[in-house]
């Protein structure tokens, strides 16, 4: 056992989740054998493990931070609706119906993310969340890390069901042209794209051991600077970084905003500034000759979500489009590893006869 404040589980926090690697297309099952993967829906929300122990209840985000004191309704939904002592991998999620129909909400549930006590008191009353699961990790005293995720969630369905009314757990099927249907037609719920999963797979942490197809290429990066407008208020683009392990590389930038946009933008990065008067000169090999080189360098401490066409290299061919704040990543999860094409190659792999 290992014991985790009031929680004595066979696992305990801070654990990271198993991953998963970007993919251009939902994974083939082998003919005339066995089913190798299992496809479910990739939920859009806030990744969380869920730790349970009698009364005491631990929600763990990607990093290891506790998300429980911004999901207060959540906690009291796991003491009610899940097994007395147990470990789930799942979403967190906020719904909203709309036109009649219940779709996913991300602003709604980035908003959860707030300092104050008496406003996550009000939006866990006016936009409360529900956690949708996909793995059991333990349950009572048994850790089912070693186990293959076919057993995995069979015991996940037995132990939560049909769930309550907070908790859930995702559907999913072996039939690899349903997972394509599923690609197309769930997105209008708001969700992201499909996830594979090898039945015989064991749970293993932090380890890009899944495969996810989503609707766009997108990326999770580090805002490290911003270059103001030449001509109107407000930034001109958002300057971009991964690590490679702990060294931050430039990727490249996101523009196109509107004129509101950018002194809304600007608002938010200048208290991140290293200096009031500290202004770099760039990188002469990334903007031409004649043209402003000059940015602001921030301290590293937002994340972004941005969608990208291609690589070049280790940095963005084209400029990313800005997608969404994303208040759940923390800045050293965002590394080139997440990135469905690899950025460093050698031409002769690409040429008949240069690959083994």
């Amino acid at each position: 056992m290992r014991k985790y404040g009031g929680v004595d589980l066979p696992l305990a926090p801070p654990l990271q989740p198993m991953l998963a690697k970007a993919a251009a297309a939902v994974p083939a099952q082998p003919e005339g054998e066995d089913p190798v993967w299992s496809y479910e829906p990739k939920w859009d929300g806030f990744r969380a493990i869920v730790f349970r122990d009698g009364d005491e209840v631990v929600l763990s985000s990607r990093s290891g931070k506790d998300l429980g004191r911004y999901f207060p309704e959540m906690l009291a939904a796991v003491r009610e609706e899940l097994p007395s002592r147990c470990v789930l991998d799942g979403e967190l999620v906020v719904p909203r119906e709309v036109d009649g129909r219940t779709r996913l909400d991300w602003e709604a549930l980035s908003e959860r993310i707030h300092p104050a006590a008496s406003r996550v008191t009000l939006l866990s009353e006016q936009t409360p969340s529900q956690l949708v699961g996909f793995d059991l990790l333990a349950l009572d005293d048994r850790d089912l890390t070693g186990e293959p995720f076919a057993r995995r969630r069979e015991l996940l369905l037995d132990a939560v069901g049909s769930g309550g009314r907070s908790c859930h757990v995702t559907t999913a099927t072996t039939d690899a042209s349903l997972a394509q249907e599923w690609f197309s037609t769930f997105e209008g719920a708001g969700l992201d794209g499909v996830v594979a999963k090898k039945l015989a797979g064991r749970y293993l942490p932090n380890k890009r051991e899944m495969i996810k197809v989503k609707h766009a290429r997108t990326a999770d990066c580090v805002v490290i600077g911003y270059r103001p407008h030449k001509s109107q208020p407000g930034i001109g683009s958002m300057l971009l970084g991964l690590y490679d392990g702990d060294e931050m590389h430039f990727i490249g930038g996101a523009s196109a905003f509107t004129a509101a946009r950018r002194i809304e933008l600007q608002a938010i990065l200048d208290p991140l500034r290293l200096g009031e008067d500290v202004v770099n000169d760039g990188e002469a090999s990334r903007w031409s000759a004649g043209k402003d080189r000059q940015w602001v360098p921030l301290r590293p401490e937002l994340v972004v979500e941005v969608a990208y066409d291609q690589m070049e290299g280790d940095r963005l061919r084209h400029a990313g489009r800005f997608l969404r704040w994303r208040p759940d990543r923390e800045p050293r999860e965002c590394t080139y590893e997440q990135l469905e094409v690899p950025v460093r190659y050698d031409l002769t792999d690409v040429l008949a006869g240069g690959a083994s």
